[in-house]
């Protein structure tokens, strides 16, 4: 008799990966499927962790102990902070990574993982009773029961893969797609979609002319991706820069006709942040040129992906556009770029806790639901791992919200708003951005982890250490210090005889983290990447201040909870289009219904006093 498990995710990428280990965290037997063990943790696109708003979910799901940082850190060839320019909300820290070591790294974690079985098989379908599922069929017609199911499917739902005029079916180059799986989603009547997205060209980097080209090296420094991490373990390389050109666009445009995105072989949507080429050259023609970066894939790799250049044309406009770039004029691909089409659920489907609504204990993560990117699908999986574990254990859900992290803002847009394209996250996407900086994940969400039981050992013990260093920190910092004494240290503050803590003097554009640490010896001896996270928090506190009020009033409209058998239809004063969105998004509570596009004030209020009706 087979074993029954508590869990059990479906798919060996960045989401399945993360739900598979949070749940086993949490203390569920879990099982991860896939078809091959040896695909699980692939890097399929970009060799790339992070950047703006992605390096923020990477932080997170961090936080709360997830995988994707640590294999990050130990592949890492090249760090970058982004926007570093810029402040400390906005600044999104990126590293470019070995593939190799990065699928060992996962695979030694997932090793590591007490109470995780990895199952190599095919998934053919879901097995579901008396309206909720109940385990999963295999190909082999053996049935492994279970009491959640996590979908990390990816684009291997329906997958279809275009390359010019050629089309086969597969969710990644030289693997089959799940085709059986994604009718029975569509039987079950499901809200299904076409999406697109695709790769490069692959090039080998031994035939670049790297001198003529700008570099670009890694960031000096020693931060890293994960809190866990003490140092960079691997030795960092350099990129390299280049452009497309007018050539390069006319070569482009002689192969339109025959790319499957404009004859129309593929159907779905792209995502608008992260174009193919072809697109690039049809919707920007004004533009002369963009910028393509050069990224090496390993250290003992030759291959290179040359980012920005996403393609689905035929292999020989694909050689002739490589080959007219600066720099690129003997290079070889060895791997065409190609397309992938797929199917996704409308994320409207999904509560707030990544479950399917309508069939109990099905959650989704990643791809599946409309999202791009590795660190959108691993913070998908994160929560979804969780909360399978938490339904099968009879256990409160982890519920992130927008005021606290941007894996909140994530599900909030996806469950809310629905997707007409692929999801990227991006900074702009979070009101609260000033309190969601990335080198305050820990601070804000490990606490959070620890709470529902998904936080290691190590991991506890250095949040409790990390806690008694903040207390110590900021104690130091409520010194009071004249302004006169603030001149002295090199602080061209006004002097007008004020007294303030060092943490309040830290607020003025006059004053940096080195004078703060002159007038106070003794944080030298504590970490220093807490004391700039303090030194931010302190210097965007009077800005904080303000968005506090805000955050009360949307705090109290979360408490206000809307029944799923609500109906809009009977609402006085709600026009036809609120009508079908709201039905479409299901908010669960009054302020999630706020953020729904279109819905006003108004009727707001004219919801509140029809639910607060009902529930009299």
């Amino acid at each position: 008799m087979r074993t029954m498990f508590d869990v059990i995710v479906v798919g060996g990428g960045h989401a399945g990966c993360e739900a598979a280990a949070a749940a086993a965290r949490k203390g569920a037997r879990t099982a991860l499927v896939s078809f091959s063990r040896e695909t699980i943790g692939a890097m399929s696109c970009n060799p790339a962790i992070g950047g703006l708003g992605k390096g923020h979910l990477v932080r997170e799901v961090d936080a709360f102990d997830g995988l994707i940082a640590r294999a990050a850190d130990s592949a890492a060839i090249h760090y970058r902070m982004l926007n570093s320019s810029k402040g400390a909300a906005v600044q999104g820290p990126r590293i470019q990574a070995d593939r190799k070591r990065y699928k060992a790294a996962i695979h030694e974690l997932l090793d590591a993982q007490q109470g995780l079985e990895i199952i190599e098989a095919e998934v053919v379908a879901l097995d579901i009773n008396s309206g909720r599922v109940s385990g999963l069929r295999l190909a082999d017609g053996s049935v492994l029961p279970a009491s959640s199911i996590v979908l990390a499917t990816g684009t291997f739902l329906n997958g279809k893969l275009f390359r010019g005029e050629d089309v086969a079916s597969g969710g990644r180059t030289g693997e089959r797609s799940a085709v059986t799986l994604g009718q029975q989603l569509r039987d079950a009547g499901l809200p299904i979609g076409r999406l697109k997205t695709g790769t490069p060209p692959r090039i080998d980097g031994r035939t670049i002319n790297w001198a003529a080209l700008p570099q670009q090296p890694s960031d000096s420094g020693e931060w890293t991706m994960s809190a866990l991490t003490s140092r960079r373990p691997l030795p960092q390389i350099f990129c390299a820069i280049t452009r497309t050109n007018e050539r390069t666009h006319e070569i482009i445009r002689t192969g339109l006709d025959r790319s499957p995105l404009f004859s129309g072989a593929i159907e779905g949507r792209g995502p608008r942040y992260c174009p193919s080429i072809e697109d690039k050259i049809f919707r920007f023609g004004d533009r002369d040129g963009h910028q393509i970066f050069l990224e090496p894939e390993g250290l003992d790799n030759h291959l290179v992906y040359p980012n920005g250049i996403s393609t689905s044309l035929p292999v020989d406009i694909q050689e002739s556009m490589i080959r007219s770039m600066a720099g690129l004029e003997a290079a070889v691909i060895v791997v065409p770029g190609y397309a992938v089409e797929y199917d996704h659920i409308d994320p409207r489907a999904l509560d707030s806790s990544m479950a399917v609504r309508g069939i109990p204990g099905l959650y989704c993560a990643g791809q599946i639901n409309g999202t791009t990117g590795y660190e959108e699908a691993a913070a998908q999986g994160l929560v979804a791992g969780i909360n399978a574990a938490a339904f099968a254990r009879g256990e409160d859900a982890l519920i992130p919200d927008r005021v606290s992290s941007y894996i909140g803002v994530m599900i909030d847009d996806l469950t809310l708003q629905g997707v007409t394209e692929p999801y990227r996250m991006l900074t702009a996407r979070a009101e609260y951005r000033l309190r969601l900086r990335a080198d305050n994940a820990c601070t804000r969400l490990t606490g959070v982890g620890i709470a529902h039981g998904v936080v290691g050992q190590q991991r506890h013990a250095w949040f409790k250490d990390r806690t008694d260093a903040r207390s110590a920190i900021k104690a130091l910092l409520h010194r009071v210090v004249t302004a006169s004494e603030m001149m002295k240290l090199g602080c061209a503050v006004r002097q007008d005889g004020s007294r303030r803590s060092l943490f309040e003097w830290a607020r003025f554009p006059e004053v940096g983290l080195a004078q703060l640490t002159e007038h106070v010896p003794e944080m030298a001896d504590l970490p220093i990447d807490l004391c700039n996270e303090i030194f931010e928090d302190a210097h965007y506190a009077p800005y904080l201040e303000r968005q506090e009020a805000e955050i009360r009033t949307l705090r109290a409209n979360e408490a206000v909870h809307l029944p799923a058998s609500l109906d809009y239809r009977t609402v006085a004063g709600l026009s036809i289009e609120m009508i079908e969105r709201l039905e479409a998004a299901a908010p669960e509570t009054l302020a999630s219904a706020g953020r729904i596009r279109g819905i006003t004030p108004a009727a707001l209020a004219a919801i509140l006093i029809h639910a607060r009706r009902k529930a009299a």
